[in-house]
């Protein structure tokens, strides 16, 4: 019986990879390559000196993003949530996050590069940056910040109602 599973799985594979409408064989105007030094960064004025690159997007829209924020060090996020599901990769740095309703640092996990944060919608959650850090966000938008507690709100201290960039 365990080798009938495991050759069922393995056929599922090889004809999945082989379908010609597998994902990597599409051709057209959708299909993209990007290399970092073809990043275009853009100022978070939320967070001083933490910038945004949108890889893939809009954020505001319902269809799939990619997008990298670097955030300086010292940088702290209040306690938050999504309206979408947020996947995040740490790809330099080290992302401390936790959980919960107010930022304390000493509920946190340090996540360093090629570690994965994945909270639900609606999950509140908040970090802190002790170095530079760089986060590769993914998902399925639209994608909000909403603060639990609106006087926290970033982009209030600024005085903007900024949104992230779209492309």
């Amino acid at each position: 019986m365990k080798s009938i599973a495991i050759t069922t799985a393995l056929l599922g594979a090889v004809f999945s990879f082989g379908s010609p409408t597998a994902y990597g064989q599409h051709a057209g105007a959708d299909h993209k390559m990007v290399v970092p030094s073809q990043l275009q960064w853009a100022d978070l004025a939320a967070f001083p000196g933490a910038q945004i690159t949108v890889i893939q997007g809009p954020l505001n829209e319902a269809v799939p993003f990619i997008a990298r924020i670097k955030f300086p060090a010292n940088t702290k996020v209040p306690a938050h949530s999504h309206t979408a599901i947020e996947h995040a990769t740490v790809l330099s740095g080290v992302l401390n996050m936790g959980l919960g309703d107010k930022l304390d640092t000493s509920k946190t996990q340090a996540l360093g590069p090629g570690s994965v944060s994945i909270m639900h919608t609606g999950t509140n959650h908040f970090a802190w940056f002790g170095e530079e850090t760089i986060l590769q966000l993914h998902g399925v938008g639209p994608w909000t910040v909403t603060y639990v507690n609106p006087a926290d709100d970033p982009r209030k201290k600024v005085g903007t109602a900024e949104s992230p960039p779209t492309r």
